[in-house]
């Protein structure tokens, strides 16, 4: 994919404190959508024009134990061990960070989570309360392109897709990386596994639910996102 463009000053929501109003919220953002898809740029997209704070779970996870806090600690224990983190726990701190002041104040973009109904569930009997569940989607043979396409050149990070956005002559297409995991087989199981979550999640969500093409250029699917978040006053 391409690289991704700032936004223009002139577009972006001011932070909280240039407001003039400190107790008004920030927009309250699910997004999802299969690996190769685009999420990561719209997400981009989406922190640059409304100032929310990003969030997945594996962030969360890791702040949580590198600050230390009881449920961090708790975290710790099992994957030190090299166990999976219980449902339950992975909720208190998901949950525990979105209450957090910041999250309330900006505004939070979370990232694939929830990934379960149980989670869905949970998150909602907390009081937390998305204002959008955005869901990206795109033909699976497309996303499969993106991905087993994909190579990164290892000097400059820069990202080239070999059918759409292939690398220039000035680039050594020998040194261009695959990641190891960019295969047809191993994205058709997580294409698989994503489409079996989403199933189970979607019908809590059914009011707030946007279904946005992941096919079309990244500035045209962005647009899609902000004629959705029209509607959303904080």
């Amino acid at each position: 994919p391409p690289s991704r463009p700032r936004l223009p000053a002139s577009r972006r929501r001011p932070s909280p404190s240039l407001r003039g109003q400190p107790s008004m919220r920030g927009p309250q953002i699910i997004i999802a959508g299969a690996p190769g898809v685009g999420k990561g740029t719209q997400c981009d997209f989406i922190k640059q024009q409304y100032g929310v704070i990003h969030l997945s779970t594996g962030d969360i996870l890791r702040a949580a134990v590198n600050e230390g806090t009881e449920l961090g600690n708790k975290a710790k224990e099992y994957m030190e061990a090299g166990d999976l983190v219980p449902d339950d726990l992975i909720i208190a701190i998901v949950v525990t960070r979105l209450q957090q002041g910041d999250c309330v104040e900006e505004g939070w973009l979370l990232d694939g989570f929830p990934r379960t109904k149980s989670q869905a569930e949970a998150l909602k009997e907390a009081g937390i309360q998305a204002d959008k569940f955005l869901l990206l989607e795109a033909p699976d043979q497309l996303i499969i392109d993106r991905v087993v396409y994909r190579r990164t050149d290892p000097a400059t990070g820069k990202i080239y897709n070999l059918k759409t956005n292939p690398p220039g002559p000035e680039v050594d297409g020998s040194k261009l990386i695959q990641r190891s995991d960019d295969t047809e087989d191993t994205i058709r199981v997580r294409l698989q596994k994503f489409k079996d979550n989403c199933d189970e999640i979607l019908g809590c969500y059914q009011d707030i639910l946007v279904r946005i093409d992941g096919a079309e250029e990244p500035s045209t699917v962005f647009k899609k996102i902000q004629d959705a978040m029209e509607t959303v006053q904080v």
